[in-house]
Order: C-alpha cells, then structure tokens, then sequence
C-alpha cells in the first residue's frame, strides 16, 4: 500500500508541473464570433469586450500549440510572463487584455517563445487570415448551417482547404472558426481530434453590434 502511495504522488507531481515548453507539432488558431460570446457569456460578465462602443467580429481567442492528438497546457517555461502594457496591447483583436493574459499563461507558456514573441506571432497567424467582411454586413440574427460559416471561409481564403479549418458550437449558437498552422504559419491539415465540425444546421449567428 506504500509504494502506491508513493507511485500516486509521483504521478501527481509530475501532472501538476506541465508539460515543456516548445515541444508541440503545430499550432490551431481559435478565432471567436465576439457577438454571439456576448451573448452566451459576455453580457453575464459585464465584459468590456461586448461594450457598444466596440464593433468586435471575429476575435482572436488564441494561438494554440497542439500535438498530433491532445494539447500542452500550461506549461514549464523560463519565459518572463507578459506585462499588463502588453497583455492590453492585444485587446485591439482579442477583446480585451484579461483575455491575452490567460491564453499566455494556458498556451503561451508551452509555445516556447518570450510573452513578445508569441503575441506577435499570435497578430501575425491572426493577420494571415481573412475575415468573411458578408458576415459583418448582418443586421439581424439568423439561424444558418455552421457549413456556411466554414464555406465563407474558404471562399475568402484560397489557401485553405475543408480539412484546415472546423467549426465549433455552443448552445446553438456558431461558437469558433478554428484554423491549423504549421510552427511557421503555413496553412495545415487539422489533426482528428481537431477537425470535429459542427453539424447544426439552424446554429444562431448574432450581427455585429
């Protein structure tokens, strides 16, 4: 019974110290329909992301460092962690810089780059992309097949094909466009256990505010 006490806080310590920094395969951009998280959990929050001074579409959830199958998170790094300067400086595409702050500590650290380099990194895979601008042009809520959010894309991105990009769901509503990167930002096939897309056919998709 000892030496399974011991192997359980062995393995416990081991779990609790993350994985390292900078062992990953590629990256998978998370980008966030911002109207339709206000409406889910935004507005609940008192989130200055959903303020109506803002015009926020699809914002930068995050920047992902992923492996073939399953994720590190939270990871053991020597990286200095960002200041609030910096984690602000990213509210512009991810809404606000409480945002920036947590994908640093979750993702960032396993990225193996200093705090600068991955939020640049993060504006760079983020300016890689193009954002549908049909989908800005709503004015009313609709309900739509999260197919069309995923051929949007594809439309406006010639680069990418149906096996690089899922669309994920929330309670109904069209949650993330998801986009696979190499480590040096070339578009990529998903892993499987990435490319999950949403089947909703009447998924909610909120306007811009």
């Amino acid at each position: 019974m000892r030496a399974v006490l011991i192997w359980l806080a062995m393995t416990a310590a081991v779990w609790a110290e993350g994985e390292k920094a900078g062992e990953f395969d590629y990256y998978v951009m998370a980008l966030s329909w911002s109207p339709n998280w206000c409406a889910l959990e935004g507005d609940a929050r008192d989130s200055d992301q959903c303020h109506p001074r803002h015009d926020h579409g699809w914002i930068l959830h995050g920047l992902w460092p992923q492996f073939e199958r399953g994720w590190p998170s939270y990871c053991n790094t020597a990286a200095r962690n960002p200041s609030r300067g910096q984690t602000n400086a990213m509210a512009d595409i991810m809404g606000t810089g409480g945002l920036a702050w947590h994908q640093w500590k979750k993702h960032g650290r396993c990225s193996g780059l200093s705090s600068e380099n991955y939020f640049a990194l993060s504006r760079e895979a983020y300016a890689r992309v193009t954002r549908p601008a049909l989908l800005r042009k709503l004015t009313d809520p609709v309900r739509l097949p999260a197919s069309v959010i995923e051929e949007a894309f594809l439309e406006d991105n010639p680069q990418l094909t149906p096996d690089m990009i899922t669309i994920t769901c929330k309670d109904r509503y069209i949650q993330e466009a998801r986009i696979c990167f190499t480590r040096d930002l070339e578009p990529r096939t998903c892993g499987r256990d990435v490319i999950r897309d949403c089947s909703q056919t009447n998924a909610q998709f909120d306007p811009v505010r």
